[in-house]
C-alpha cells in the first residue's frame, strides 16, 4: 500500500490522501479479513527473484521464466499460488507456471482494445479490476500509471504476488469499492468499468460515479451485460441471473445509451456485441467452483438456468 501512497501524485490525488488513508485502515478493524495473516505469511515467503523477462502486451501476462527457479522453488510457488484459489481473471504465467484462470479475460481485451482511444501517457482507472490482468494489459498499451479498485481482499493479495516480482512498474490497487473512492476527483484520462455495472443497484449512481472520477474529455470504456430489446426494456431478475444473487439491471443496447445520454455522457456508442461462451468463461484446476455450464439450462444453453437469456456482452464508449 505504502508504494500507492508514495505515488499519489501520479495521479493528481494528493489531496485525498487522508481519505484514502481512512478507508484503508477499515481493513485492521471492521473489514479484517479471516485468512488475511495467514495470507500475509504466504508473501513473506516469496522468492527474491527478478524477472529476466516481462511481457505486458500478449494475451498471457508474463512474469519471469522457469529456469529462472529450482524445481524446489517452483514447486514451493506453485503450491503457493494455488492457495490463493480461486483465479478468476487472466491468464497469467509466473516463472514458466501457467495459471489457467476462470475467464480468458485476454478476449475481452481484444474485443475492447481496437475502439478505445491509445492509453499511451493517460492516467487509468480500472473499475472492479478482479486481479489485477487488465491493469498490466493496460500499462503494456503504453498508460502513464494505472490504478485499479477492487473491494475483495483476495484479489487484492493476488495482484501483491505480481507487484512482489514488479515494484517499480506504475500500476497500483487499492482494495475498495469505487462507493468509497473519492467521490468526483475528475482527475482520470480513462476509465475503464468492466463486469459491473449489472451489480450495482443502482446504475444510474455507478454511472455518476465514473463520470466524476473522469477529467473533462477523459473517455469512459464501460463493458456489461445485455439483452436483446426494444429501446426502454431493462431485465430486472427475480432473484438470480446465472445463479448470481447480486444482479439488478439487465439493459437493451438502446436503453443503456439512453441511460448514458442522460447521465451527460459525450457521444455514447456500442462498439461490440459477444455472446459469452463456455470457453471463455470455464471451471479449470485454477478455479474449480461451478462455472458458466452450470449456469446455463442443461437443455438449452440459450437460457440462463433460471430461463432468462444466457449472457450477452457489450461494450459502451463515451466521453465526459
Amino acid at each position: 500500500m505504502n508504494r500507492f501512497f508514495k505515488n499519489v501524485h501520479r495521479f493528481g490525488l494528493q489531496k485525498y490522501r487522508s481519505h484514502f488513508e481512512q478507508q484503508l485502515a477499515r481493513l485492521d478493524t471492521d473489514l479484517l479479513h479471516g485468512q488475511r495473516q495467514e495470507w500475509e505469511a504466504l508473501l513473506n515467503t516469496l522468492s527474491a527473484t527478478k524477472p529476466t523477462h516481462t511481457s505486458l502486451t500478449t494475451d498471457c501476462v508474463t512474469i519471469g521464466e522457469a529456469s529462472q527457479l529450482t524445481d524446489k522453488q517452483q514447486t514451493h510457488l506453485k503450491n503457493l499460488l494455488l492457495q490463493f484459489h480461486p483465479w478468476r481473471k487472466g491468464p497469467f504465467n509466473i516463472f514458466g507456471i501457467q495459471i489457467d484462470t476462470e475467464w480468458r479475460s485476454d478476449w475481452k481485451w481484444n474485443r475492447v482494445r481496437p475502439h478505445i482511444e491509445p492509453l499511451t501517457h493517460r492516467r487509468v482507472l480500472d473499475i472492479g479490476c478482479g486481479s489485477g490482468y487488465h491493469c498490466w494489459r493496460m500499462l503494456g498499451d503504453g498508460a502513464k500509471a494505472v490504478l485499479g479498485i477492487d473491494p475483495s481482499q483476495l484479489y487484492w493479495f493476488q495482484f501483491r504476488i505480481f507487484e512482489h516480482f514488479l515494484p517499480t512498474k506504475p500500476v497500483y490497487f487499492l482494495p475498495i469499492s469505487i462507493e468509497n473512492f473519492a467521490a468526483a476527483t475528475q482527475v482520470f484520462d480513462t476509465v475503464f468499468s468492466m463486469g459491473v455495472l449489472y451489480h450495482r443497484r443502482s446504475p444510474f449512481s455507478h454511472l455518476e460515479e465514473i463520470k466524476g472520477c473522469l477529467r473533462k474529455g477523459g473517455q469512459m470504456v464501460l463493458e456489461t451485460l445485455i439483452i436483446d430489446g426494444p429501446k426502454h426494456m431493462t431485465l430486472v431478475p427475480a432473484n438470480r441471473y446465472a445463479q448470481m444473487r447480486n444482479v439488478w439491471f439487465i439493459p437493451t443496447v438502446d436503453t443503456m445509451l439512453a441511460w448514458l445520454q442522460r447521465i451527460g455522457f459525450v457521444n455514447p456508442r456500442v462498439v461490440d456485441v459477444t455472446p459469452t461462451t463456455i470457453h471463455e468463461q470455464r471451471t479449470t484446476s485454477w478455479m474449480q467452483f461451478h462455472s458458466l455450464r452450470d449456469f446455463l439450462d442443461p437443455t438449452d444453453p440459450s437460457k440462463t438456468i433460471e430461463g432468462y437469456p444466457a449472457p450477452l456482452r457489450a461494450v459502451f464508449i463515451a466521453e465526459k
